[in-house]
Order: C-alpha cells, then sequence, then structure tokens
C-alpha cells in the first residue's frame, strides 16, 4: 500500500538544532528545462524499458541511461565515488500454511489462513513454527516515552505474540485533538511501527487485529498485501532480529479468542484508549507454521553530487524512485507494460532538471545530493537502504526533496503539507509559497497516513525531520473542479496501469511549478546554516536528537 495521492509529491526537509541563521527564500533558478522534463519522461516511460522493474535484464540500461543524465546535468559520482549504490534485497514467499490454533480454555479455535488471518515471517529463513506462544494483549502496541505512553510496562514479551489494535488511541476524535493527533494518523498508528516495536519488545510474534474504519482499508486489501511474495531490504542483522510472524486477524475471529479468554475485546480497547493502560496476558496459547521461499537479490540506486563550496561536508539531499511495476495485468487492449510515465518517471526527469538548474547557478554553500531511487514500489526498499548506508551521514544531512508522481496539468493556487505541521521549517515552506504566489491547503485524508507511504519516510523513521508536499487541486485555469477531475481520472485510469504512459500533448505547467518550489526550497537549506528541528513531541524528534548529540560537526552545533 502506498500513495493514493497521485498529485502529490514528497518534500522532506532536515535538520537537527533550533536554525542558527533562518533559511532566507533562495532566488529563482534558472528556467526549470521543460525540454529536460519531457524527454526524460519520454525515455524513462519508453517500451523497451518494459516498465521499470528492479532486478531484471532491462535494469542496466535504466541505470545506463539515468547516470547519462546525471553527468550531462553536471553532476559527479555522489556514492562513495561511484554512481552505483547497491541495494541487497530479499523475497520471502509464504507457503504450506496450517491453521492458526489457539488453546487454553476448553476446545481449540482453529483459524483458516486467508479467510480469518494472514501472516509473513521477515527471516529468510525456510520454516517458520510458533507453537504453544503465549498470547498478550498489549492494546495499540505503542512505547512512546515523548508522550509518557508504554502499553508494554511491566510485561516480558520474549517468547510472546503480541496481540495488537489497529491505529493510535485517539483515532476516533474527529479533530486532531489527542496525545496521537486525533484522527491525523501517526507512525505509533502504522503497521509497520508496530511490528518493529514488538520485536524490540523481544516478541516471538505480533498480529494486528483488523477493523475497517481506523485500518482505512477492508480486509480485501490486508488479504491481498500479505499473501504471496514480500520483499525487504538486507539489514545488517538479516531480518533474524525480527519477530518470527507478523499479521493480521479478523476483527471476528479476535472476538472469539477474547471470549475464550473470559475477555471483551470492546471493553479492552476502551481500556487501551487510557493513558496507564497495563498489558493483558490472555491466559491462551497459540500456534502457526508455514514454509518460506526465499530469493535474493540485488538492485540500485543511482547517486549524483554537487559538491558545495564552503561546507561540502553538508547535504541537501532530492530524491525520487527510478523503478515501477515492469509487466503487470494487460489492458484491453492487451498492452501489458505498467510505463510508470507519471509514477515516477516524471520525478527522476525533475531530479535532472533542478540539477541542470543548480549547475547553471553555480554551487550552493552545502553539498546537493541526487538520488535515483530503486524499489519504492516494493515497500520504500531503495530508501531504506540508502538512509542505512547514506552518501552523507544523515547528522550532517540537512533536507532535501522527495519527488513522486509529478501530475501533468494545470499550474494550481495551493500545496497542502502532508503530515501536518511535524518541523521548524514549516516557517520555510510557507515563505517560499508567498514567494511563488501560492496559498496553503489543508491535506485530505488525514486519517490515511500517507505521510508515511513514500521514500521521505525512510529517512523520517531515522530521525531527519521531513515535510512532503502534495500539489492542490483548485487550478489556475478551471479551479477545484477540474483540479478534482483530473485527480479522479488518472486514480481509475492510469495509477499502476499499463495507461501511465507518455504523451505528447501533457500540459507541463503544474509539473513546473512543482518542481521550481522544489528547487527554492532545497537551493534555501543548501545556502543556510539552518539545523532545523522536529517540533517538541514528535515522534521523530527523540531519535534525531540522538543521532546529533553523537555527531561531530554536522547538525551537533
Amino acid at each position: 500500500m502506498k500513495k493514493l495521492l497521485p498529485l502529490a509529491a514528497g518534500l522532506l526537509i532536515t535538520g537537527c538544532a533550533m536554525p542558527q541563521t533562518p533559511p532566507q527564500s533562495a532566488a529563482s533558478p534558472s528556467a526549470i528545462s521543460v525540454d529536460t522534463l519531457k524527454s526524460v519522461t519520454e525515455r524513462l516511460s519508453a517500451d523497451d524499458f518494459e516498465g521499470r522493474a528492479p532486478s531484471t535484464a532491462t535494469e542496466p540500461m535504466v541505470l545506463d541511461y539515468i547516470v547519462s543524465t546525471f553527468r550531462k546535468a553536471g553532476l559527479k559520482p555522489g556514492y562513495k565515488g561511484q554512481w552505483l549504490q547497491e541495494v541487497p534485497t530479499v523475497e520471502i514467499t509464504g507457503d504450506h500454511y496450517s491453521p492458526l490454533t489457539v488453546s487454553g480454555a476448553g476446545k481449540p479455535l482453529q483459524f483458516a489462513f486467508g479467510s480469518d488471518y494472514v501472516g509473513v515471517s521477515y527471516r529468510p529463513v525456510p520454516h517458520t513454527a510458533l507453537k504453544d506462544a503465549e498470547l498478550v494483549f498489549v492494546g495499540y502496541g505503542i512505547n512512546a516515552p515523548e508522550l509518557g505512553w508504554n502499553d508494554y510496562a511491566g510485561i516480558d514479551m520474549k517468547g510472546k505474540i503480541a496481540v495488537i489494535l489497529v491505529n493510535d488511541a485517539d483515532y476516533a476524535n474527529a479533530t486532531e485533538d489527542g496525545p496521537f493527533k486525533g484522527r491525523r494518523m501517526t507512525w505509533y498508528g502504522r503497521w509497520p511501527y508496530k511490528y518493529e516495536e514488538a520485536a524490540r519488545q523481544g516478541a516471538a510474534g505480533a498480529i494486528i487485529i483488523h477493523d475497517t474504519f481506523p485500518a482505512a482499508y477492508g480486509w480485501n486489501v490486508v488479504n491481498s498485501s500479505w499473501t504471496g511474495a514480500q520483499y525487504y531490504v538486507k539489514t545488517p542483522q538479516d531480518g533474524m532480529d525480527q519477530t518470527q510472524f507478523n499479521g493480521w486477524l479478523q476483527k471476528p475471529a479476535a472476538e472469539a479468542i477474547l471470549k475464550a479468554a473470559g475477555k471483551d475485546l470492546a471493553s479492552l480497547t476502551a481500556a487501551a484508549q487510557k493513558a496507564g493502560f497495563r498489558a493483558v496476558p490472555l491466559g491462551l496459547k497459540a500456534s502457526v507454521a508455514f514454509d518460506n521461499t526465499v530469493r535474493r537479490s540485488t538492485s540500485h540506486n543511482v547517486v549524483g553530487v554537487l559538491p558545495g563550496t564552503s561546507r561540502p561536508e553538508e547535504a541537501v539531499l532530492y530524491s525520487a524512485h527510478w523503478d515501477h511495476l515492469g509487466r503487470c495485468t494487460p489492458d484491453a487492449s492487451g498492452d501489458d507494460i505498467c510505463n510508470g510515465a507519471v509514477d515516477n518517471a516524471t520525478g527522476v526527469a525533475a531530479l535532472a532538471a533542478i540539477a541542470e538548474a543548480e549547475s547553471k547557478a553555480g554551487g550552493a554553500a552545502r553539498s546537493q545530493v541526487f538520488v535515483a531511487l530503486t524499489l519504492e514500489e516494493s515497500g520504500l526498499l531503495g530508501s531504506a537502504y540508502y538512509a542505512q548506508d547514506p552518501a552523507v551521514p544523515l547528522d550532517h544531512t540537512v533536507g532535501g526533496v522527495n519527488m513522486d508522481a509529478l501530475a501533468p496539468g494545470g499550474r494550481a493556487r495551493d500545496y497542502a503539507m502532508i503530515g501536518g505541521d511535524k518541523s521548524d521549517l514549516t516557517a520555510l515552506f510557507r515563505k517560499e509559497l508567498a514567494a511563488e504566489g501560492l496559498v496553503e491547503s489543508a491535506e485530505e485524508g488525514t486519517e490515511k497516513g500517507h505521510y508515511y507511504r513514500s521514500d521521505h519516510f525512510s529517512l523520517a523513521k531515522r530521525g531527519v525531520p521531513m515535510f512532503n508536499l502534495g500539489r492542490g487541486v483548485d487550478l489556475v485555469n478551471g479551479g477545484k473542479a477540474a483540479g478534482e477531475a483530473a485527480d479522479a481520472d488518472y486514480t481509475q485510469n492510469r495509477y499502476h496501469q499499463p495507461g501511465d504512459e507518455y504523451s505528447a500533448d501533457w500540459n507541463w505547467d503544474g509539473i513546473v511549478e512543482d518542481v521550481t518550489l522544489f528547487y527554492r526550497l532545497g537551493r534555501a537549506l543548501a545556502d543556510s546554516d539552518a539545523w532545523p528541528n522536529w517540533h517538541e513531541g514528535d515522534e521523530f524528534r527523540a531519535i534525531r536528537d540522538a543521532s546529533c548529540a553523537k555527531a561531530t560537526g554536522g547538525c551537533h552545533k
């Protein structure tokens, strides 16, 4: 599950301490080259690239083209003196699933894979088996020290399975009031956080109770996403520091399990929504087993750099993913190539156009790193690996711009900050909007957690503060009606379909507006000495503070 806003483009801006000198508005760039935007988008979405699937026969062709484009734009090899960063990945496909069996209260309960539960292992092992693991209800499975909230307080989870509620404790609030920002989903409400925290707590397994409203999608989405091949970026521990089993459970199945334990899901949910909740051992044990087919492969990020003139050890990052879906379900004409022109040949084209403009403008004080990322469509894996092994250490990475799915069409009057006001750099964002004659609009669908579904997030979860920026639908020509119609047309007829193809008839005005704004934001940081931070109480503030405290130079000012 990834972005649901095809007009959105991700903006990330990073730093650590309070600004020494607030970033000033950037000078307007040398004109963003429409010819570059067109030519790169057209070439990357051509049929002979077969939809740019990673680790296929066409990947070397794609990489060669991106490298030549970066070199032409004036960049130098940016990753340890090379253009390419290897991204090792692991594909794990589960099969031969047993029922999920729960025992300890009369006749054992059995739940079928697919219809009642789904699950996978993050560990690349041939067989996964949990036998008689204790079940513990851990509320929303959140440990947030900055909020004084710990659902795992006082419980030893070693060898046990955490049973977890979806979303976070105040999701039902219609406003953003509450410790977890109410209706706006935070990182603590996302399923990857819940699995990661269960692993940190030493759990053998973690299973989330699905409920359509707080999840913001039905069981059909869970079932389709969690069956079949799953992709992971290789970590230093090769996944062995994760739980053995991560899964989802249908709500009626969860209710039956809790009833067998003498508990009630509604009552436990109400208790878990209050500060001071303590985990509840259920007195039941669960068993599950399945086989895993493991395949390892390697893809590549492309990294270029424009060195800084006075502080080259500090960097601003520009990123966009180059990969797409490859060959896919044919359309009515028999076309089975998902070309990914909008998603995300346009983003890579924006990298090239900004690099050209930056080269013409002359180097900034700080270095500017340009990264074409792989495996976004497989779960943000290229950016996750880059965040593990960045070209410039994260405590020396000031910020940047992530560009994803820039939609053709006319200029908009407004832009929204996806994720809301999370860092000190909100002021810079608003300053650049004003300089371009634009206004800020409210984010739609805050409960869906769009902020956590694109490549900028891989840096955020490692403490690098980020904005995610979305072009609005209030178009200069046609207003909101025209913008909403264009949005709906792309979503229904082209998004992740063979119809996402380049057209010579595209209107590039809106994309040029996007790229100009991205340039201004990045350049303002690159010429600044500011190190802004997340706001107090933000879920990523403590991570960034700890990173900066250990740094030599960079954000440790």
